[in-house]
């Protein structure tokens, strides 16, 4: 079966996945597009999907019967109603994150789709899907003991003026967040940030870069670095400590040069670079069960602890050093 897709927001990444879909994958097929600015839908029709047609509203492309299902891509402030009316259609929804711009609209995306009674949204959580995450989890269930520690680092070489310290966690931090609860299967339960001297590249507007120390319920101590400035990169690191050995995500694969006296590797600057196969793989997943009606990886239930857990950390940005507790309701039977 070709699963119909259409595609609410054809900016950067979901122009993207439209290439992805058209060019790459098997078992979809880009059918509607839309976006507030027509002019990008219809770039995106000319250049990748020419049979789609373009609507005036995400809720009219829902609505249309030439669709079987619905990637979001569109501004993170109107995921949550785009989401809603695809589950009130009953019709598969692949959800850029974040799910929802806040907790409460998460949960009632969450609501919604315990109400419909199955799985329909898969949120795009996509590092889950990366081979060397994958590789850390497999180490760190089976190798390595139970997990005591993890250091971790999220580094960027740059970003726009536009960039505000709460947008550390909900751009940047949120991706470490959903990835940790995955690779320990664990839940939090403080969120504590420190400040070291603001870098020099930094703006007045943004304290960078920062240190995230997070708890989890089986003990698990957690430091991220958040970078956002670093100059000389993109860089993810991941090391896990557990009783009896130390795991460590692997470095994307680069050719190592012995060249001008100096051993060298180069280091990626793109984030969309690092984790392409990932993209890839995480619509093969959605393509795959939206031909059944139904969606797999990572749901809304993950979407909505994401947002609680991203709100307790930008509150204790607001209190330097002070933990703040994170306290989840009780998952529902769907996400079990």
């Amino acid at each position: 079966m070709t699963v119909r897709i259409g595609i609410i927001g054809t900016g950067a990444i979901g122009r993207d996945h439209a290439r992805r879909i058209e060019q790459v994958l098997a078992g979809g097929k880009i059918v509607a597009l839309t976006d507030v600015n027509r002019e990008s839908a219809e770039a995106v029709r000319a250049d990748i999907a020419p049979d789609a047609e373009i609507f005036q509203t995400g809720e009219e492309l829902i609505a249309s019967p030439l669709v079987d299902a619905v990637l979001v891509t569109s501004w993170g402030a109107s995921h949550e109603q785009y989401v809603l009316a695809a589950i009130a259609a009953g019709k598969p929804c692949f959800c850029e994150k974040p799910l929802a711009t806040t907790a409460d609209g998460a949960r009632r995306i969450v609501d919604a789709e315990v109400a419909h009674g199955r799985r329909l949204v898969q949120v795009g959580f996509m590092r889950r899907y990366d081979a060397g995450y994958i590789a850390l989890k497999e180490a760190v269930t089976s190798r390595t003991g139970a997990p005591i520690m993890v250091h971790a680092a999220h580094r960027n070489p740059t970003v726009p003026q536009h960039y505000l310290t709460p947008m550390a966690i909900h751009d940047t931090l949120i991706h470490e967040i959903d990835v940790f609860r995955w690779l320990l299967d664990d839940d939090y339960v403080s969120a504590r940030v420190i400040f070291p001297r603001r870098a020099a590249r930094s703006h007045g507007k943004l304290r960078d870069p920062q240190v995230v120390l997070l708890e989890t319920a089986k003990g698990v101590v957690i430091d991220v670095e958040i970078f956002v400035n670093c100059h000389y990169g993109y860089d993810i690191q991941c090391e896990v400590v557990g009783e009896d050995g130390i795991a460590r995500l692997p470095e994307p694969m680069a050719v190592q040069m012995r060249l001008n006296a100096s051993l060298q590797n180069p280091i990626l600057t793109d984030w969309k670079d690092r984790f392409i196969a990932s993209y890839d793989v995480e619509l093969q997943d959605f393509l795959k069960a939206a031909a059944q009606g139904t969606a797999t990886g990572p749901t809304c239930w993950d979407g909505y602890v994401a947002a609680i857990t991203s709100d307790a950390c930008v509150t204790a940005q607001e209190r330097e050093g002070e933990a703040v507790a994170i306290t989840l309701p009780s998952r529902p039977a769907l996400y079990s």
